[in-house]
């Protein structure tokens, strides 16, 4: 995958929203990773351009987790992976993990947001529900420079078929009262995915996009377990996924 294929398409600021179960989170990750190794670079708006973007290029790339519903798999776990890859990680205001369940946030989850030469991605909660503490941050997420994502795994069975994605979709954006900038296609099975899966999830996938008219952005597939080569029937985007969220403890 060419590194413009995920950097040209996107906005400074990325949401990346999704139902349980979808793989947000290791696709916020994953995202981070590709972004900080392709030196964060996105379009963006400048002054007197009314319609189209230019290619912007940031120093730095953040991830602030704003996922206090689930307990289980929050992209700040993985504060030390990204740190050291040099993304910022911003989140709950308590850092140890004995606290790290409670709902608090740290103010200084602001500044990236505020600062334009900094490259972010949020990590949301899971459903409408958990996406609804991006109200708490609203006025951050202009449309010229924000990218907002739903993260669609057709093998769960809130998002198996076209009527659910549908209505997970619109319960998102009635509760942010923000707008669906893609989809992604992160159908999977954990170690278990094969590329029927993801050919299955593009499928299903597209038939939403066509419905609704938002673009269909990538198709994620996890690197190492499934060979990209048998996803070359793919028009769109591939995105490796690596499985930084899932602890191999739990596959034995």
């Amino acid at each position: 995958m060419s590194d413009n294929c995920f950097t040209d398409r996107m906005r400074r600021k990325i949401i990346v929203t999704g139902h349980y179960g979808s793989g947000k989170t290791e696709f916020a990750v994953s995202l981070a990773m590709l972004l900080g190794e392709a030196g964060g670079r996105f379009f963006c708006f400048n002054e007197g351009e009314a319609e189209e973007p230019s290619p912007c290029f940031s120093p730095c790339v953040s991830v602030i987790d704003l996922d206090i519903v689930n307990p289980y798999f929050r992209s700040r776990e993985r504060r030390e992976l990204l740190e050291n890859a040099g993304i910022s990680v911003y989140g709950s205001v308590f850092e140890n993990e004995i606290t790290a369940e409670l709902p608090a946030l740290g103010a200084s989850l602001r500044a990236p947001l505020e600062n334009s030469s900094c490259r972010v991605i949020i990590d949301a909660g899971g459903n409408d529900t958990g996406a609804l503490i991006l109200n708490q941050f609203s006025k951050y997420f202009s449309d010229d420079d924000t990218t907002i994502l739903a993260i669609i795994n057709a093998n769960r069975p809130d998002t198996s078929d076209v009527d659910g994605v549908l209505e997970h979709i619109s319960a998102i954006e009635k509760i942010t009262e923000l707008r669906i900038s893609g989809i992604v296609n992160n159908t999977h099975l954990l170690r278990e995915t094969t590329a029927d899966d993801i050919i299955n999830g593009h499928t299903l996938c597209d038939k939403v996009s066509k419905a609704t008219g938002i673009c269909l952005m990538y198709n994620c597939y996890p690197e190492g377990i499934v060979d990209p080569g048998e996803l070359t029937g793919l028009s769109e985007c591939l995105m490796p996924l690596g499985l930084y969220m899932r602890p191999t403890w739990l596959d034995k």
